[in-house]
């Protein structure tokens, strides 16, 4: 691909993940989280760190929504815990104010929309179901509190 921009790839997940192509949305997710990684923490301004753990976020969500639909619920998990685990240990709110925009910007519902799916219709392990609802009760407080 020309662009390797983890913000462009991103985007493209998004589009990918509208029109329900799961396996080009994964693909776009993956890419961006490799770019993401060339960008040591340590070396970055702090609006710069910011804009990198905003688009990780959103790249993870896009790629647990992608897994769920193409029914891979041990990478989805995975990456639900990493969502998880990197959003809540800051304790900073900054993962809620990605929620935020991305409740804002119409990006959040799609994500939902999968969780509320797969939680519903399939029948998951017990670490899975817990990881992924506890996800979807983030998500429900951003889109209640907007």
């Amino acid at each position: 691909m020309a662009d390797r921009r983890p913000e462009k790839s991103c985007e493209q997940a998004c589009e990918s993940l509208k029109q329900q192509d799961y396996e080009v949305a994964v693909k776009h997710c993956t890419e961006a989280l490799l770019s993401l990684s060339q960008y040591p923490p340590a070396h970055l301004p702090e609006a710069c760190q910011a804009e990198i753990d905003r688009i990780r976020i959103e790249t993870l969500l896009y790629r647990i929504a992608s897994f769920l639909q193409l029914k891979k619920y041990g990478q989805a998990d995975e990456d639900c815990r990493h969502v998880l685990g990197e959003g809540l240990a800051k304790g900073d709110g900054s993962f809620r104010a990605v929620l935020c925009c991305m409740h804002l910007k119409g990006k959040l519902q799609i994500v939902s929309n999968v969780l509320s799916k797969s939680l519903m219709g399939e029948s998951l392990n017990g670490m899975v179901t817990k990881d992924l609802t506890r996800l979807k009760t983030l998500l429900a407080e951003t889109e209640v509190r907007m």
